[in-house]
């Protein structure tokens, strides 16, 4: 049976090119559903007119597929609520101070 934490760990392997923090951590996952082998991703970017969103829907959807047991992948991209700096983890925000940035 796959797991909500299986999907998140595999996920948390695609980065936004543009800032060297996953999209876990960036807190671009607003849900995680799960029904057998389908999993179905509702996820954020940081604007709605992201020029990457294309690359970085399908490297979530990809790795997702690459957890055992999912047959398929459905990444809802949604910018309700917006996101903001709140939405980045603590590992995230200590990631991006370490790196110069001011969070």
């Amino acid at each position: 049976m796959v797991t909500k934490e299986q999907i998140i760990e595999a996920i948390k392997q695609v980065y936004d090119p543009e800032i060297p923090v996953n999209v876990v951590d960036l807190g671009f996952i607003y849900d995680i559903r799960i029904e057998g082998g389908k999993v179905e991703v509702d996820m954020t970017l940081t604007v709605p007119g992201c020029p990457m969103h294309r690359m970085i829907t399908h490297q979530v959807e990809e790795a997702a597929k690459g957890v055992e047991g999912v047959d398929e992948v459905v990444v809802n991209l949604t910018f309700e609520p917006r996101w903001t700096v709140d939405n980045i983890s603590e590992e995230g925000k200590e990631k991006l101070r370490s790196l110069g940035y001011k969070i």
